[in-house]
């Protein structure tokens, strides 16, 4: 891409039009022939999905798989694979402060790892006319993964210090791999965030914002942007993703659009939010035209908008919804 993050985050601001950044990859491997496990395990096979999306759809930004399971298994977590479905972590790694204590930051040769930086360069290098996103998990759904989702909720009560500990090795292997990623030469990373909707926004602060944060602090410039997805956000804890300073904020079709971007600056972008799930996959063309239609209206008076998913859209996808919602959004863009 010839401009920095910086001047496409203006431009995008400025630009009377409306963009649209849907998080969406799975739709790109069935137009390629492949399976899900393929391209979650071939860097090459997730390379050609994103760049037949981006050569199919006028997306303002190319994303990768938002897959959270790469980060988990590279830590030795045990991954459930299957043909078509996204990967799953099976049980989890550790059970008490003890485990939490003996765990070792890998390196970034384990696992998928080296597979998903394949995939940003490849990326990179042959889609010039638009952002590439890569993708990362947050520290908290890390550790969520790391440690069991419902046991991590019960661990920041009742130990702390051994949930801040996990926490700090989570975010120096995600720290690591942002930059790994920004060096493959890609515009930014998609930070999936979505256990942190779990908590309050004191706690979200405290135990998620305050580590994606220095995160923020220590990859984002001019060139690279870090996009903070929360999808478990309902809208309480949208100041504390505010707070971590990012470029731009995802959010999930589980808030109201027209409340939660009142707490975004208006320098930073607010994406979203139409359901992955209920109109990506299973409505009709009739019903995305119509959802999508209107959350453009309703988000009509803000520059820093950017039309999305409320989260990656699942596999099999029909062409049609997504044809569906970039119609609505060329039709509402003449109008304007």
């Amino acid at each position: 891409m010839e401009k920095t993050m910086k001047e496409w985050i203006s431009d995008v601001i400025r630009n009377k039009k409306t963009l649209a950044v849907p998080v969406m990859t799975h739709p790109g491997i069935e137009l390629t022939g492949r399976t899900v496990r393929e391209a979650c395990c071939d860097g090459q096979v997730h390379f050609e999905a994103i760049k037949a999306l981006a050569e199919k759809y006028p997306t303002a930004a190319a994303t990768v798989i938002m897959d959270l399971t790469v980060e988990a298994e590279a830590f030795g977590a045990e991954i459930h694979f299957t043909e078509d479905a996204v990967p799953a972590v099976i049980g989890h790694l550790l059970n008490d402060a003890a485990d939490i204590k003996a765990l070792k930051v890998p390196s970034l040769k384990e696992g998928r790892v080296p597979q998903y930086l394949k995939a940003n360069l490849l990326s990179a290098r042959a889609i010039t006319d638009r952002p590439v996103l890569g993708g990362c998990i947050g520290p908290f759904s890390l550790a969520g993964r790391l440690y069991d989702m419902s046991e991590i909720m019960v661990l920041i009560y009742q130990d702390p210090d051994a949930a801040h500990m996990l926490l700090s090795k989570c975010t120096e292997f995600i720290l690591k791999y942002c930059r790994a990623l920004k060096a493959t030469g890609v515009d930014g990373v998609v930070m999936a965030e979505p256990a942190a909707g779990l908590m309050s926004d004191d706690d979200c602060k405290r135990f998620s914002s305050d580590y994606v944060r220095y995160i923020v602090n220590e990859v984002q410039d001019d060139t690279f942007s870090v996009v903070l997805h929360n999808c478990g956000n309902t809208g309480h804890c949208t100041k504390a993703m505010v707070a971590t300073g990012s470029a731009a904020y995802h959010f999930g079709n589980k808030c109201d659009m027209r409340e939660v971007i009142k707490d975004v600056p208006s320098s930073a972008l607010a994406m979203g939010n139409i359901d992955p799930v209920s109109m990506f996959k299973e409505g009709t063309p009739e019903q995305m035209y119509e959802k999508t239609s209107k959350l453009l209206r309703d988000m009509s008076g803000y520059p820093n908008f950017v039309l999305s998913s409320g989260c990656d859209t699942p596999p099999h996808t029909p062409m049609e919804n997504i044809d569906a919602f970039f119609k609505a959004l060329d039709d509402f863009n003449k109008e304007g």
